[in-house]
Formats: structure tokens, sequence, C-alpha cells
């Protein structure tokens, strides 16, 4: 059990599947921010699936982690849920929260929170974009995006590519082979157009954002590839729930 600070706030990073080194994986990112009055704690799924590569796997993982996770709400002030998907558990969490009267809380999921970094970061008239893992997502993510902004055909929303490989499989594979498939999928979405934003759009693509700004400055020239802002969802999550904490929600 990690102990938390006294005296400043604490957010808890949740990872909803149960491997280990995706959770380490987190952790660097967070200390990255600097925010030295924050504790941050991690968490991995006690049981459920190794990746999270499809929409039951969510809820699955879901189910795997809620009951531990309600008993350490009156532990941390913010709980970010590092799943790039439209993931039950960020509902199920403020739910949960508001149940208990603990007004004080925040949550939010990665996927959320790198949007609303992107819609803040770039032009109306340009568009943002996701490189994801399995195929599978493509479909997914257009849905969870459409139903986070409203519209089924969303015209800030570019779309999404994926590597064709799974969470799991993105430490599994030679890195020269994982560098490629991110930067066919991050030059696929650029060739659509007013892309000013690429979301990693996977919790396993932590630490990949280099490769994916190499793959901009290929296509687009250094110029205008220095120009994509490529967003972290972890990053993002952790702005926000700082954010959000500090001004006392």
């Amino acid at each position: 059990m990690e102990t938390l600070s006294k005296t400043g706030r604490s957010i808890l990073i949740i990872n909803p599947n149960t491997t280990v080194s995706m959770t380490n994986a987190l952790r660097p990112l967070a200390d990255s921010l600097d925010f030295h009055t924050t504790h941050f704690a991690y968490f991995t799924a006690p049981s459920g699936v190794p990746s999270i590569n499809n929409e039951d796997d969510a809820t699955v993982s879901a189910k795997a982690c809620l009951p531990a996770l309600i008993e350490k709400l009156d532990d941390y002030n913010g709980f970010l849920v590092c799943c790039y998907s439209e993931h039950p558990l960020v509902s199920q969490l403020r739910n949960e929260i508001a149940a208990a009267g603990l007004s004080d809380k925040a949550v939010t999921g990665i996927f959320e929170a790198s949007i609303a970094t992107c819609l803040q970061s770039i032009n109306q008239t340009s568009a943002f974009g996701i490189v994801s893992t399995g195929k599978q997502w493509e479909g997914i993510l257009h849905a969870a995006v459409s139903n986070l902004l409203g519209s089924e055909a969303p015209n800030r929303y570019a779309g999404t590519r994926t590597t064709g490989l799974n969470a799991d499989e993105l430490h599994e594979t030679p890195k020269e082979q994982v560098d490629r498939r991110m930067k066919d999928a991050t030059k696929h979405l650029l060739s659509q157009g007013k892309v000013e934003a690429v979301c990693l759009g996977c919790a396993g693509m932590a630490g990949m954002d280099e490769t994916v700004r190499e793959a901009c400055v290929e296509a687009l020239g250094k110029k205008e590839g220095s120009r994509i802002k490529i967003v972290d969802g972890v990053v993002s999550g952790v702005v926000y729930l700082e954010g959000a904490l500090r001004s006392g929600l």
C-alpha cells in the first residue's frame, strides 16, 4: 500500500487491466509534470484481462476493478482511468462518488481528457485524429467520439487509424516493427487533411510520442510536421484532474 501525502492532493492512476508493466509505464508520464504537491498512486486490476482489446474486455475489466476501487474512494481526491475507450469504469466511479456524497472528488478517463485537450488546442476549422492499436478500435472509437461530441459525423474528427497490434503486443513486438506501424498509421491519418492534433489512442503507447512526431515530420516536412500537436491521454488526464482539484472542482 502506497503512503499518501497528508498535505497535498492525491490522484489514483488506474490501469484497468492486469499487466503490471503497463502500469509502471505510466509512472514517468505523471512524474514528468512536476506537480510536487500532488501525490500519485497506481492501481492495477486485481483480475480480469491482461489487455483491453474491445468493449467486452472493457466491461470485464470494470467489473473486476470497481469493488476494490469503491474501498479507495475516501483515500484519493482524483481518479484517472487509463484505458483509451469509452470505458464504463469512468461513469461507474462518478456514480459511486455521487452516491457517497463525495462532491470534492474528480474522475476522468484518458479518452475524454485527450479529446478535450485537442478541442482546446486546435482551430475550429481543423481536426484531430487518433492513432490506436488493433483495427477493431477504428469503429469502437468512432462511436465513442460520436457519443462524446453528440454527432454521428463530427467534422472536427478525422478518424482513427490503427497499427494492427493490440496493447500487449506493443511491448512484445520488436521496436523497429512497432515504430514502422505507428508511423504508417500516423501518415495515413495525416493524409485526411486539416489534421492539427494526433491522440495516442492507447495507454500502452506511453512514451511513443516521439515516433509519431517523426512520422509527422516525414509526412509534412519539418516546419508543418513540428506544428502537429501530439496528445497523450495520461498527461491530459493528470493535467485536467490537477486543475479541477486546485480550483475546487
